[in-house]
This record gives C-alpha cells, structure tokens and sequence, in this order.
C-alpha cells in the first residue's frame, strides 16, 4: 500500500513539474521570443500593417478594405441602402468591407465570398446594376464611360470580401470623376493614382493593383495643399 502511494506521489510530482516546465518554456518563452523575433524583423507585419494619416492617427491596416460611403439618411433604418461618398476613389462592391471616410471609426462587418455560380441570375443582376452605377457615378461633363471600360474589379467582390486593392484601370476610371468632386486638376489626381499604383510582386505574381486606403489618405492631403 505504501509503495503504491509513493509511485502515485512520485508520479503526480513528475507530471506536476514537466507541467511546469512546460508552461514556462510554451507559454512564455516561446511566446515571448517569437514576438521580439517578430518586432525586430518584420516590425509593420507584425502589428497589423497599419496605415497612419497625415496626422499620424492609425486609420486601418493596407491588408483589409473599407467602404467610403454617405451618412445614412436614417441611421436606425438597416434597409436603408448605403450610398457611395463620390468625392473618394471607391474599392470594389462587397457587403463585407468595414466603414470608414478615412477617419478612425472603423468597424468589421463580416467577410466572404457570394458562393454564387457565374450563371446565377442573382449575381447577375448584381453585376448589371453594380456596372451601370459605375457608369453614371463616374461619367462627368468632358469624360464618359463606356460599359465596356468597366473592369470586373469593379462590379464584382473578391473571394474574402475584403480585398483593400483595386485595379489600375478602375483607379483610372474614377480619376475625373475624384478631381470634379474635389476641385482638383485631373492631372493631378492621374499622377497621385500613378504614384500609389504597385507592380507585380518580384515582377511575375499577382496583378498591378493600387491600394484604395492609401489613396484616399494622399488625396486627403492634396485636397489640403
């Protein structure tokens, strides 16, 4: 009897420590050193890639989409359909992008895909509407858009639903609709969207895309020059 009670303390003693140990080298070291690891090295990556304005003020991160849209007429409405801010360079259409005009109240909504198949009269619908609001949003005195200079980025969601990029053509195509609504010169807004335009990574993966958020946050900035 007594030589089973010590095998059980002794047993109890030595799974007592190695849960010790174990605690401390999983739940603290390990953490602690991958988190330095990661601050020393990949410092912007680490905290979330936070975009900063003009005044220094985190205003989202380069990596997750937000929408640009008017005031609800009545807020307590949940019918009531958002209305895009035209005086902005807007993403691509989803339900899932947070809502910000380039400020700090920012708030995610949901993400994901519409799971619709391409022949779904749903989506096409979407897409028809979503085309012809791109046309008339953006065809200004002196400038009009043809339906067929409508990109697909800029009728159709990504997959997560929260892509922050938009392509070259569509951040082109809203160019003299962004310097009218401004004040602007077109050219001027031209040469910011060629400024914020990315290549492809290491020159061959992805596609040029322009990062909405960060326009936006330099068009805030001209408006104030």
């Amino acid at each position: 009897m007594n030589t089973s009670l010590k095998n059980t303390a002794r047993l109890l003693g030595a799974g007592l420590r190695a849960l010790l140990v174990l605690t401390v080298v999983c739940g603290v070291l390990y953490p602690l050193a991958v988190t330095g690891v990661a601050q020393a090295l990949f410092n912007d990556k680490a905290n979330g890639s936070e975009i900063t304005d003009a005044s220094g003020r985190t205003v989202g991160s380069s990596l997750i989409g937000q929408t640009y849209n008017l005031p609800k007429q009545n807020p307590d409405d949940p019918e009531e359909a958002a209305k895009p801010d035209l005086k902005w360079f807007q993403p691509r259409p989803s339900n899932g992008l947070g809502s910000n005009s380039v400020n700090l109240q920012y708030s995610l909504i949901l993400s994901g895909a519409t799971n619709r198949a391409a022949d779904n009269t749903e989506l096409v619908e979407w897409v028809t509407d979503a085309k012809a609001a791109v046309v008339a949003d953006n065809s200004v005195p002196g400038y009009t858009v043809r339906p067929q200079d409508v990109p697909a980025d800029a009728v159709t969601s990504s997959g997560s639903g929260l892509d922050p990029d938009i392509s070259p053509a569509y951040a082109e195509l809203q160019v003299h609709r962004v310097a009218q609504r401004n004040g602007l010169p077109v050219q001027q807004v031209a040469k910011l969207v060629s400024e914020h335009t990315e290549g492809r990574i290491l020159g061959f993966m992805g596609e040029p895309r322009v990062n909405v958020l960060e326009l936006n946050i330099a068009l805030k900035d001209l408006g104030k020059g």
